[in-house]
């Protein structure tokens, strides 16, 4: 049984009318977006008590009513560069709209520039539109999933972690791609962290499942193409940096979906331009948690610094208690840097001891060996 629809959330006036025809009680529904102005409603005859309405609009009378009966109604922002009352996921297209080399009037960087002014200390409203905004990104990202009753989802996401400051045309950015392109062309559904480096080279490889690997090494070459200069060697702050991936998606235009869930607490990184749905949001914590929960079919981890450690850790948390159901593989891309450089996996393998999900963790340097643990070792129900 797949629960495709959020059936709690009402946004449209369809959805509104077809409610209204099946009941007369609304607890625990909400009602996001809604303009009632125009609407002749008997609220009397509707049991409001618990039902949240989020941005939506009422002649006064009404308001008050609604309220004096137990209705929780939020305020409709105004004066933002983001919708609170955010409807679906983004896309690269949307975050990117005003966005040159001369000048990043993007949406996206108009929104994190609002964004960090109060990063740290929110008020009130500005917390509220956060987060109901991001609650909207979660509604739409369980859409997209489809779980079941089980908290199994349709698509079978495998994600991908590691360094976001990998080169690209580097050794791991290219094992990193034809990876995620394999999962891509054999059914899994790519996820990442949305950001540059190894994030980038997941979310491009999964996009090139439709194209040979020579036309993604082809791929690679342009993106490499960079202009430096002296004062920064990090890929993504170079002058060229996005103009190369409108390179590569002109001339390879037919992608394959993926998926990518930045956020703009690092929002002075940039959104990579090869993953189909972003799901971009505000808390950082929620972000990170989320990724990690979905990616049920399994996590591959790059070389990468202290945030890849950092949610190796909390996925290995995640598997040690089947926090979400299911026990999912960890598959470490690179030796020298999880036996020899930090003794990361030997940790994982002590802790794991005694744990079905021990028999779910693997150690390679080989891409195409991590895609066929990934598809021969499926989640493992708690």
């Amino acid at each position: 049984m797949s629960l495709k629809k959020f059936s709690n959330l009402i946004r449209t006036k369809t959805e509104w009318h077809n409610l209204l025809k099946s009941t007369d009680n609304l607890k625990g529904k909400v009602i996001q977006n809604l303009n009632f102005t125009n609407e002749q409603i008997d609220w009397s005859r509707l049991k409001i008590k618990g039902t949240t309405f989020l941005g939506c609009e009422f002649l006064k009378n009404d308001a008050v009513y609604i309220i004096s009966q137990g209705a929780f109604v939020y305020p409709k922002f105004e004066d933002y560069p983001f919708n609170p009352h955010r409807k679906n996921l983004y896309s690269w297209e949307e975050l990117m709209d005003g966005y040159s080399e001369e000048l990043d009037n993007s949406v996206d960087f108009n929104v994190y520039n609002h964004f960090v002014k109060h990063k740290y200390n929110p008020p009130m409203e500005e917390a509220m539109a956060e987060r109901i905004h991001d609650y909207g990104i979660d509604v739409a990202l369980r859409n997209i999933l489809e779980f079941d009753e089980f908290g199994m989802t349709e698509r079978k996401v495998v994600g991908f972690m590691g360094g976001h400051s990998t080169r690209r045309g580097s050794e791991y950015y290219i094992k990193v791609a034809l990876a995620a392109k394999s999962l891509s062309e054999k059914g899994f559904f790519v996820a990442t962290g949305g950001g540059p480096g190894i994030m980038e080279a997941a979310n491009l490889g999964a996009y090139f499942g439709n194209y040979s690997d020579e036309e993604l090494l082809e791929a690679i070459e342009i993106l490499s193409d960079l202009e430096f200069t002296e004062i920064d060697q990090r890929d993504y702050l170079t002058k060229n940096y996005i103009r190369q991936s409108k390179i590569v998606l002109e001339k390879f235009p037919n992608g394959k979906e993926n998926l990518a869930i930045p956020t703009w607490f690092y929002g002075h990184e940039p959104s990579n331009l090869f993953a189909s749905y972003i799901a971009k949001y505000f808390s950082n914590s929620i972000r990170e948690d989320t990724l990690l929960a979905i990616c049920l079919y399994g996590i591959i981890y790059a070389p990468g610094s202290a945030g890849t450690t950092q949610e190796i850790f909390q996925e290995a948390a995640q598997n040690h208690y089947g926090t979400f159901g299911y026990y999912s593989p960890m598959v470490f891309l690179g030796k020298k840097r999880y036996i020899e450089d930090t003794a990361l996996y030997s940790v994982l393998h002590q802790l794991a001891a005694g744990m079905p999900y021990k028999e779910l963790l693997y150690l390679t340097d080989d891409p195409a060996l991590a895609v066929d643990f990934i598809g021969n070792h499926p989640p493992i129900r708690v």
